[in-house]
């Protein structure tokens, strides 16, 4: 129309196709964290190679992609393990820690070694953690349009929200934590008080995750339009939802 110009809601309204599609007719976005805005298991590699190298000296560089995988991929029921309270967090990691060593026939010990262990690889996986470089295009397309978005994720809200900052996305400032509401991912709850913050509606509420059932179904199930962030390429085992390989292909 001739001369009409939108006011500032206006504006945001008009603009509102920046989702793609088969994501429009949202009012925010919610995102995990780990593996989805920022790349934990890369980051988690790096800092167990550094962590164990002494102990593993003539291991090449095949043989630290499979000790990453071994305690990204193939120890997570030490993480759910953790989730359900049986172990505490530093447990957890020291389980998995074992088992990704002893695959490769050294047993970490006790007492102080298994300590320093700890203590090296705590202090080094932080320095490590990256964004993808599909997430800022993808938070700046929202910003332009002021739709709202946030994380949840199946790790406390402090640890979250340092590994958030330290990874340059502090413009994320609403997070939920399990220790928000005390239960993690796929409990309903979780999802839906990302809901409450944002301030929208759980059937107009995007859920972008890459573990397709604690994730995808998990949001789905609570009401959320899940989707899953497979940057893998793997099987979908029988999942039929709706599925991205970049969180570029969210945009129009």
């Amino acid at each position: 129309m001739a001369g009409f110009v939108p006011s500032a809601a206006e504006s945001k309204t008009l603009l509102r196709p920046v989702l793609a599609p088969p994501f429009a007719g949202v009012d925010a976005v919610l995102f995990d964290i780990d593996d989805t805005l920022v790349d934990l298991a890369t980051a988690m590699t790096r800092a167990l190679r550094r962590a164990s190298e002494h102990l593993l000296p003539s291991m090449d560089t095949a043989g630290w992609e499979k000790f990453g995988r071994i305690f990204t991929h193939e120890t997570t029921h030490y993480y759910d393990r953790y989730l359900a309270g049986e172990l505490t967090f530093n447990e957890q990691r020291l389980l998995r820690g074992r088992a990704a060593l002893g695959h490769f026939g050294v047993e970490l010990g006790e007492g102080d070694e298994a300590h320093n262990w700890l203590d090296v690889y705590a202090r080094l996986q932080p320095t490590f953690v990256r964004a993808f470089e599909d997430v800022l295009p993808v938070l700046d397309a929202l910003d332009a349009v002021g739709m709202p978005y946030g994380a949840i994720s199946n790790n406390v809200h402090d640890y979250q929200r340092a590994k958030l900052d330290s990874a340059g996305l502090q413009r994320i400032t609403l997070l939920v934590g399990t220790d928000t509401v005390g239960v993690p991912k796929p409990d309903p709850a979780i999802f839906l008080e990302g809901v409450r913050l944002l301030g929208t509606q759980a059937g107009r509420t995007l859920y972008v995750g890459d573990n397709k059932v604690v994730d995808a179904v998990g949001a789905t199930t609570a009401g959320l339009r899940g989707v899953w962030l497979n940057r893998s390429a793997e099987a979908a085992d029988g999942y039929k939802g709706p599925e991205v390989s970049s969180l570029r292909q969210l945009l129009a």
